[in-house]
C-alpha cells in the first residue's frame, strides 16, 4: 500500500460505484448502452485504478476528455441558465428518469479530473490514442448495425439524429479516419505538450545528474 501512486480510497469508492452502477444502467438501458465509449470508460478505468496502468489511462484520457469536459460545460451551463449551449444532457433535466439514475451519470463530469490526475501521477503512455482508435474502428461498426435507430456513440450520425447527406457506409468510414485524425491525435498530442513532457524533462534531469555523480565518484579515468 505505500508503494501506490493512486489512492486506496479512490479506487475503492470507483469500484463499488461501478458495481452499482452496472446493474440499474443495465435495466433502464440495456446492454447496448455499454458500448457507449464513456460507458467502456468507467469499466477500463476500474482496471487501471488498481493496476495503476499508464496506458489504460493514456487509452480512456485521448477518447473521453473532451468529450466529458463539454458534457460538463454544458450541464453547467444548463443548470446555470436554463439552456443547452452545447446539446448532450438534456438527459439529465429528464423527469421522467429516476433521480438516481441521473445522478450516477455524473461519471461524465468526474472523469476528466480522474484521468487528469491519473495521468500525472502515473505518467502518459504514447500508445494511448492508437489503442482508442483501435477500439473505435472495433466499436462503432457493431453500433451502426446493432439496433442502428439508437445511434450508439453517433455511429449513424451525429447528435443521436440519423444523417442522410452521403450514404451510411461514407459516413462509417468518414467517421473512423476523421475521429481519430481530429480528436484522439490532437489529444494525445495536447496530453504530451502539457503533462508528459515535464514528466519526460524531470527524467532527462535525473538521468543527467545521475550520470554526473558516477562521474564524480570514479574520478577521471576511471570510467
Amino acid at each position: 500500500m505505500a508503494g501506490m501512486r493512486l489512492p486506496l480510497w479512490l479506487k475503492i469508492s470507483w469500484t463499488i460505484w461501478v458495481i452499482v452502477w452496472i446493474p440499474l444502467y443495465w435495466r433502464q438501458y440495456g446492454a447496448q448502452n455499454f458500448l457507449y465509449f464513456c460507458d467502456l470508460g468507467n469499466l477500463l478505468i476500474a482496471f487501471g485504478l488498481w493496476l495503476e496502468s499508464p496506458l489504460i489511462f493514456s487509452w480512456q484520457a485521448t477518447g473521453l476528455l473532451l468529450f466529458q469536459t463539454l458534457f460538463a460545460i454544458d450541464l453547467t451551463g444548463a443548470f446555470l441558465t436554463g439552456k443547452h449551449c452545447i446539446g448532450g444532457t438534456e438527459f439529465m433535466f429528464n423527469p421522467h428518469l429516476p433521480l438516481a439514475l441521473r445522478l450516477l451519470s455524473l461519471f461524465h463530469v468526474v472523469t476528466p479530473p480522474l484521468l487528469l490526475l491519473a495521468i500525472w501521477r502515473l505518467g502518459y503512455d504514447k500508445r494511448g490514442w492508437k489503442l482508442q482508435t483501435l477500439t473505435t474502428w472495433m466499436v462503432v461498426p457493431i453500433n451502426y448495425f446493432w439496433r442502428p435507430e439508437e445511434d450508439v456513440n453517433w455511429a449513424r450520425g451525429l447528435f443521436f439524429h440519423e444523417q442522410h447527406v452521403m450514404p451510411g457506409w461514407s459516413y462509417l468510414l468518414l467517421y473512423l479516419i476523421a475521429v481519430p485524425a481530429l480528436i484522439y491525435w490532437p489529444t494525445h498530442f495536447l496530453i504530451l505538450a502539457r503533462l508528459a513532457r515535464p514528466h519526460e524533462r524531470g527524467r532527462s534531469r535525473l538521468h543527467r545528474r545521475i550520470a554526473l555523480t558516477e562521474r564524480l565518484i570514479s574520478g577521471p579515468g576511471l570510467i
